[in-house]
């Protein structure tokens, strides 16, 4: 085993027992319910972020993010650039880290379906929506012929599902 591999399983288990009596459990919890969403991206968008039930709409979450393109508004013609990257960099690279799942065809296997169990019906019924959605926009992209590893629109999308579910978890105040 690597040393980055030990040094990642060290900081995985500190995280696990860190994280229980924190207040944002329960999103953390309920994100996990996303494919590509794992416990230490789901724990890093949630410490980074706190609540993203705070934004009116998903469009303000993903450009708190950075995640909008830019745009060259002079002349006629609306010319978008490359995303803005303004926002906080460590929860939006977590959410293209995320976002990679999406390339995998939309399925439950049975470590996914474990997570699902665990959340309401309301949450399951997000992740589904999010897990074809996305799967089927990668395939888009690819198939315009996009650039594969411009995974920043499926990253953006992953915000605005991650939104709806936290705007369904109750939080300890």
């Amino acid at each position: 085993m690597s040393e980055h591999t030990e040094r990642l399983q060290r900081l995985e288990a500190e995280l696990q027992t860190q994280v229980p009596p924190w207040r944002w459990v329960p999103v953390v919890e309920a994100l996990q319910a996303l494919r590509g969403v794992q416990f230490t991206v789901a724990v890093t968008l949630s410490a980074e972020l706190g609540d993203l039930s705070r934004f009116d709409h998903p469009r303000q979450l993903m450009s708190y993010l950075g995640l909008i393109p830019s745009e060259h508004p002079t002349g006629e013609p609306r010319r978008q650039g490359a995303i803005t990257q303004t926002g906080n960099s460590q929860a939006r690279r977590a959410l293209i880290e995320g976002a990679w799942a999406s390339r995998y065809p939309a399925t439950v296997r049975r470590h996914w379906q474990l997570r699902l169990a665990k959340v309401p019906k309301v949450i399951q019924a997000i992740s589904g929506k999010a897990q074809v959605r996305l799967c089927k926009r990668y395939r888009r992209l690819v198939a315009r012929g996009t650039n594969a590893n411009h995974v920043v629109a499926l990253a953006r999308e992953l915000a605005a599902f991650m939104w709806a579910i936290a705007r369904e978890v109750e939080v300890a105040r």
